[in-house]
């Protein structure tokens, strides 16, 4: 009769069964009290679980595929969890209202993951995109609760996004990364006076903790800019006869920080106690990230990309929560070939005597 793999009863005559031992490998033992065959219960649904286990194991672990499987080679490890390529984990939505959020993408191949930590380390949300533009970080931000401050390195496309999405946000500028930008305009051996005063006057931000310190710093920037300020305005002819700055190293890296202040993007976090740089999720999430890509390296984009998810999925959750949050997922159908239309081609890439293309030659053409 047609019964489940998974019955309680006989296969083969229906029968109730009841317990009988164990099988060596643990599995509980079932025998028919009717015709004595004895078998054991499939679960694939269990089995399906533990190679989902195992897999995602060793795609955020250290162990390697045979020292998982207990091969040389692995290859039966990679037979059993093929198909968990296709299984897609979700974080649950984000309904906690937090201090302040840190924002930051980092680039898998091609395509760009937008990631939102907390100020308390836990992973948020995540977004896949091709690029920093605002519908991207619109679509990052729209998955989180506003919180009171957002901090971020100041990536293109995110202001306006944050405008749209968190209108009563503050914004923090990430500090490490506003040094980072001045010294790559300055470099880290200015050959100027003024260069290199105002990269001092960036690298002493990392001093400022009070409101205090922080107008005094402001006074030492519009000191500098009384004194330098005209070299930012200065014109000179260049080699390809038209005018341009003469210190345009120099005016990048001031309008850069001018910006910044005035915007007021500085000092939030001496008023409310917020981070001050994206270092916790860049060198921490991040990091590990790197870092995990780096140890399987050699996988394609795709299984690039779902192995991120997994691991910010884990990281947050647990493996035991993470799988049971598994769905497969959804692979769009290739496009069909064309049908070629039957007779001669109007438009072809075929080479035609009409066209001219060779020496004539005979009696053609002649009077």
């Amino acid at each position: 009769m047609p019964t489940s793999l998974n019955s309680t009863t006989c296969l083969l005559c229906g029968t109730k069964l009841v317990k009988n031992g164990r099988h060596p490998s643990g599995t509980q033992r079932w025998r028919c009290t009717s015709c004595g065959t004895s078998q054991t219960r499939k679960r694939p649904d269990l089995t399906q679980r533990e190679h989902l286990r195992a897999f995602v194991s060793w795609l955020t672990g250290k162990r390697s595929q045979p020292e998982i499987d207990g091969t040389q080679t692995g290859r039966s490890f990679r037979r059993r969890t093929a198909k968990c390529w296709t299984m897609r984990p979700h974080l649950p939505p984000c309904n906690t209202i937090h201090h302040a959020v840190m924002v930051d993408g980092i680039w898998i191949g091609s395509w760009c993951l937008l990631i939102a930590l907390s100020d308390t380390g836990h992973v948020l949300a995540w977004q896949w995109c091709s690029g920093e533009t605002t519908a991207a970080w619109s679509a990052l931000l729209t998955k989180v609760p506003p919180p009171a401050v957002l901090v971020s390195d100041g990536g293109t496309g995110l202001p306006s996004a944050l405008r749209q999405a968190w209108p009563h946000t503050w914004h923090q500028r990430c500090l490490f990364h506003l040094q980072m930008n001045v010294t790559r305009h300055l470099t880290r051996n200015p050959r100027t006076k003024a260069g290199r005063a105002l990269r001092a006057l960036i690298q002493h931000l990392s001093d400022v903790r009070d409101e205090d310190q922080a107008i005094q710093w402001q006074v030492l920037l519009n000191q500098w800019w009384q004194e330098y300020g005209y070299l930012t305005r200065e014109r000179t002819l260049l080699r390809n006869g038209y005018f341009g700055f003469t210190h345009d190293r120099l005016r990048k890296a001031w309008l850069l920080v001018h910006n910044v202040v005035r915007k007021d993007l500085i000092f939030t976090y001496v008023r409310y106690g917020n981070p001050r740089t994206t270092s916790p999720l860049e060198g921490g999430v991040n990091a590990q990230l790197r870092e995990m890509l780096r140890r399987h390296r050699g996988m394609s984009e795709e299984h690039r990309r779902r192995a991120a998810e997994w691991f910010l999925t884990v990281r947050e959750i647990g493996i035991d929560e993470a799988l049971a949050t598994a769905t497969t997922a959804i692979e769009k159908p290739r496009p069909e070939p064309r049908e070629e239309p039957e007779g001669p081609a109007l438009y072809d890439t075929g080479l035609d005597s009409g066209e001219g293309l060779w020496m004539r030659a005979g009696w053609a053409g002649r009077g």
